[in-house]
């Protein structure tokens, strides 16, 4: 939790995120993840300052609970002060406890997006799925809390000033909007109306930017003048020399050569899930993702 201090910015952590996504679509499947196709509403954790803190604390837990539809599940949740904005403690269940930081006493509004956090915790920790190191296990939590539909209260308790700053989470307020414009994308949301913070809008116009680029990489027939040239190129070199080619720094396709001679073969990522596709390199064509079934118009 940034408190005052310094927040980052940018995309230092995507290769991670782009890790996470993969990872939820191949442990729940296409089906399951598309059963989180509405997120959170607003106005269903929504916190006041003339609500009881304890029974709004356990009103929120108990929506993120029915979101990630874990109905065997119960959070019992306190404050205490502590460096983190939360900390859950993971066990057999039913019963969890979640600890708030105590500045949440004050601060009811990003209550959600703590809880949000934490309960995502026990979601991930009941399907055993983790990624290895504590940083890289924190991002798949705000990843998937972001994907599964209850992240954007994450970046929209972002707010930065000039005076002071506060956000939650590992990722970037940028990675949260990327995530959060990715399943915007992909679910046909829009959130832009549910952020009371002006930074996490932003935040989250550049996210989709980002995101969409995604969509506009070779050999995806939506790529630009200047990476299909870059792609035609890179083909024809690998062509040539009858040898792969790795990822280039500017564009993620590689070329191969399926037994060291036969035809050339291009693998790229889906701009979806992130998992990576191969197909012969021959023109036009469409291919589908084997992981989420994306359908993708590509000329390789």
């Amino acid at each position: 939790m940034a408190d005052g201090g310094p927040v980052e910015h940018g995309y230092p952590h995507l290769e991670t995120v782009h890790a996470a996504i993969t990872a939820l679509y191949r442990r729940l499947s296409y089906d399951t993840v598309h059963t989180f196709d509405t997120s959170v509403a607003p106005a269903d954790v929504a916190f006041c300052d003339q609500d009881d803190l304890h029974l709004g604390v356990q009103r929120v837990a108990r929506e993120m609970v029915r979101h990630l539809r874990l109905p065997d599940a119960r959070m019992i949740v306190s404050f205490r002060e502590m460096e983190h904005a939360a900390y859950v403690e993971l066990a057999a269940g039913p019963e969890y406890f979640i600890e708030l930081n105590d500045r949440f006493r004050t601060h009811r509004r990003d209550i959600g997006a703590a809880l949000a956090h934490e309960v995502m915790h026990v979601y991930l920790h009941r399907l055993d799925l983790a990624f290895p190191g504590t940083r890289a296990n924190e991002i798949l939590t705000d990843t998937a809390t972001t994907y599964l539909g209850a992240g954007w209260l994450l970046l929209d308790a972002y707010r930065e000033d000039r005076a002071s700053s506060q956000k939650l989470g590992y990722l970037t307020p940028e990675e949260f909007g990327y995530v959060l414009a990715k399943r915007a994308l992909a679910f046909g949301e829009a959130p832009e109306t549910w952020f009371t913070s002006p930074q996490a809008y932003t935040a989250y116009t550049k996210g989709l930017a980002r995101a969409r680029q995604d969509e506009q990489q070779p050999p995806l027939t939506a790529a630009g003048w200047a990476g299909r040239r870059r792609y035609a190129k890179d083909r024809r070199y690998a062509q040539d020399h009858g040898t792969a080619t790795g990822p280039r720094p500017t564009g993620p396709y590689s070329f191969s050569h399926s037994d060291g001679t036969g035809p050339l073969r291009v693998s790229f990522p889906c701009p979806t899930c992130h998992q990576r596709i191969r197909v012969p390199a021959r023109g036009r064509m469409r291919a589908r993702c084997g992981l989420c079934g994306t359908v993708l118009e590509c000329d390789t």
